[in-house]
């Protein structure tokens, strides 16, 4: 047996951990996409109206604003292109960008899945086996803190890509609009706005992240108690991803609408020369949602993000599980398979 790496406490080495999450967060990416360029649609979108919609007298000098839903003199007008829920916002970018549109923003969304997912993944596993350890009694805290540490380091290494991906799922655009638009702002603010919406995206992820593992850990242990089993099967991963994401989602949903209205708005105030006038701040930008849409614009792409986060957690973290216990098994077989031998 020389020669061989010795598996990690766990049964599996860091590297199998990796290959692991990887094999997740691509099916997820895949998966998600769609729901995820709904979802920053309903939030990036600004309404002119109070309510959508007004009532105007039509002499044709606003219909590049508006559009009339009567077609009369005297009409409601409505803003073209308001999306006024989750399937109406799926037809009308069906409908006018064609299907493509809807994995709008794969490409960063995949480049940036695999060193998200491995940071992110086998930090959170390292550090939750060395918390347990010094934590003794309290280690059912250890979940809550190492997918935090875990989430922090993940988010500042790919918030860059995530500002691309971001920006492409906003609104349809070319490479070359893209990234004119993100070098124009590089130019006026300097390297770090490419981290722009990283304030908001920590307060999302880290709190998303602490209350997903904790309760997924105590929800897995709660299923396998339940059923009388020490290894939770495929069913119980899946559920317990399910049902932890989705408590974080609506948490932590205010701090994703901040994020991606942030992000969406890079290159938009170099255009109107208010970079500098505009503050960029959560609690501004969080104001600024406020006063134009009320507190329901914080709440803006609820059931997108609910429908997109909570298959994704339950696919990302059950495809893991799975592929854990494959090489576990895997190192099993091959340590046993000497010492069969020799006694044979």
């Amino acid at each position: 047996m020389s020669g061989q790496r010795p598996p990690a406490s766990n049964g599996i080495t860091p590297l199998q951990q990796m290959a692991a999450s990887c094999s997740g967060a691509i099916l997820t990416s895949l998966f998600v996409t769609p729901l995820d360029v709904v979802k920053i649609r309903l939030q990036a979108q600004k309404n002119p109206f109070p309510k959508g919609k007004c009532f105007v007298y039509c002499n044709g000098l606003m219909d590049h604003i508006c559009v009339c839903e009567n077609g009369n003199s005297r009409a409601w007008y409505k803003a073209p292109g308001h999306f006024s829920g989750t399937l109406d916002a799926f037809i009308k970018i069906v409908r006018n960008e064609g299907v493509k549109s809807l994995w709008s923003g794969l490409p960063p969304t995949l480049v940036m899945a695999v060193p998200a997912t491995v940071i992110y993944f086998t930090c959170y596993d390292q550090l939750c086996a060395a918390l347990r350890v010094r934590m003794g009694e309290r280690a059912q805290v250890a979940p809550l803190l190492a997918g935090a540490i875990a989430r922090v380091g993940s988010a500042t290494v790919i918030s860059p890509l995530e500002l691309i991906r971001t920006k492409m799922q906003s609104r349809k655009q070319t490479y070359r609009e893209l990234t004119d638009c993100i070098r124009s702002a590089v130019q006026a603010e300097g390297r770090l706005s490419l981290w722009r919406g990283l304030g908001p995206t920590l307060l999302r992820d880290v709190p998303f992240s602490a209350m997903y593992w904790y309760n997924y850990e105590r929800g897995k242990s709660f299923l396998c108690e339940l059923y009388n089993t020490r290894e939770p099967t495929f069913t119980m991963t899946f559920i317990s991803g399910a049902v932890s994401g989705s408590i974080a989602a609506i948490v932590t949903l205010p701090f994703d609408v901040v994020k991606t209205r942030r992000q969406v708005e890079l290159g938009e105030l170099q255009a109107k020369n208010l970079s500098h006038q505009v503050s960029t701040s959560t609690l501004s930008v969080m104001s600024r949602i406020v006063a134009q849409d009320g507190f329901s614009g914080l709440l803006r792409g609820f059931l997108p993000r609910l429908i997109k986060v909570a298959p994704a957690c339950a696919i990302m973290i059950s495809t893991y599980e799975f592929g854990k216990a494959f090489f576990r098994k895997y190192n099993e077989e091959r340590i046993l398979r000497p010492l069969q031998t020799s006694n044979s």
